[in-house]
Order: C-alpha cells, then sequence, then structure tokens
C-alpha cells in the first residue's frame, strides 16, 4: 500500500508544482517538462506496482450493473480526454475537460473496486484532480474561448473514444481483470 501512497503524492506533487512554485517551475523551462515526465513517469510505476502487490480489506465486490455504469463512465471519460485535444463542443460546456475525465474515470474504478488498495489509488487520483481544479480556479485561469468546429472532428472525437475504448478494455483483460463484468 506504501508504494501506491508514494506514489499518488509523487504523482500530486509533480502536477501541482505549476500551480504552487510557478516562478521556479518558469525558471526551469524545458528541464521542468522533462522533470514533470520523468516523475510522473515514476510515479505510474509505484501506482501500478503497489496495486498490483496490494493486499487489503475488501468492502464490496463487483456488482454486474455498476460494471456496466463502470463502463459507460469509461467511454465518457476517454471521451472527455479526445475532446479537450480536438476542442470539440462538450470543451465549451466543461472547463476542464482532462480533469474531469480523471474525476469519472476515478469514480467508475471506486463503483467497481471496493478494496483499500483502489480507495488509495483512485480516491487519491480523485482528490489530485479535484485540488487541480481548485488551484486553476484560483490562480484564475481562464479557458481559451470555444471555437465552433465541424461535425467531422466531434465524430472522430466519438470513434476515436470507442477505439481506445475497445484497446484499453483488452489492456485490462491481458493483464487479468475483466472489464465486461
Amino acid at each position: 500500500m506504501i508504494l501506491i501512497i508514494l506514489g499518488v503524492v509523487l504523482w500530486t506533487g509533480a502536477h501541482v508544482f505549476n500551480r504552487i512554485a510557478p516562478d521556479v517551475r518558469a525558471d526551469l523551462g524545458e528541464k521542468g517538462r522533462i522533470l514533470v515526465a520523468a516523475l510522473s513517469f515514476i510515479a505510474i510505476v509505484l501506482m501500478v506496482i503497489g496495486y498490483k502487490t496490494a493486499d487489503g480489506p475488501v468492502y464490496w465486490g463487483r456488482v454486474p450493473a455498476l460494471v456496466g455504469i463502470n463502463n459507460l463512465l469509461m467511454l465518457f471519460a476517454i471521451y472527455l480526454f479526445a475532446a479537450s485535444g480536438m476542442k470539440t463542443w462538450i470543451t465549451s460546456k466543461i472547463k476542464n475537460p482532462q480533469l474531469t475525465a480523471v474525476k469519472v474515470w476515478a469514480l467508475a474504478h471506486l463503483l467497481v473496486n471496493g478494496d483499500l488498495a483502489s480507495f488509495l489509488l483512485f480516491g487519491g487520483l480523485l482528490a489530485w484532480a479535484v485540488w487541480s481544479v481548485i488551484l486553476i480556479k484560483r490562480a484564475g485561469v481562464t479557458p481559451e474561448p470555444y471555437v465552433p468546429v465541424g461535425a467531422k472532428k466531434e465524430v472522430m472525437a466519438v470513434i476515436g473514444a470507442l477505439i481506445v475504448t475497445v484497446v484499453i478494455m483488452g489492456l485490462h483483460a491481458a493483464l487479468g481483470a475483466t472489464p465486461w463484468g
């Protein structure tokens, strides 16, 4: 469990560094981006190893109805990531689509994983995403104004999200998790 906690703390520190110490981060320039990327990679490794090796209490198991809800939420989370990069219509309605995607992803996983390791991992990353939004709002950062995009980009975002969802589900199955219930 300690590896999960270390991973979440490292991930959080790397990602809020820009909001907590913007002058220091600006002084680092490109080296700062490399540092954040390296720390993020290490954090992911720690979280994955910690989660795979965790052993702790289980408060609830997978329920077929919740698995279906989880899968729909995951599709939405992946769509939000795709939409944020493509600046589709939904980005005019959701100020921080990537952080919202992380929140949806975390909640979806908490629905179907009622064990302590999941609380630490998904709950920790949910807390990071919420805190990040608070820091962004306090900093007065405003999103770029929405510029309407063509229907082609909207359709591409949906198709891309469907494809990525199937790939992620396949990876989960290959790693021993059953995403289909």
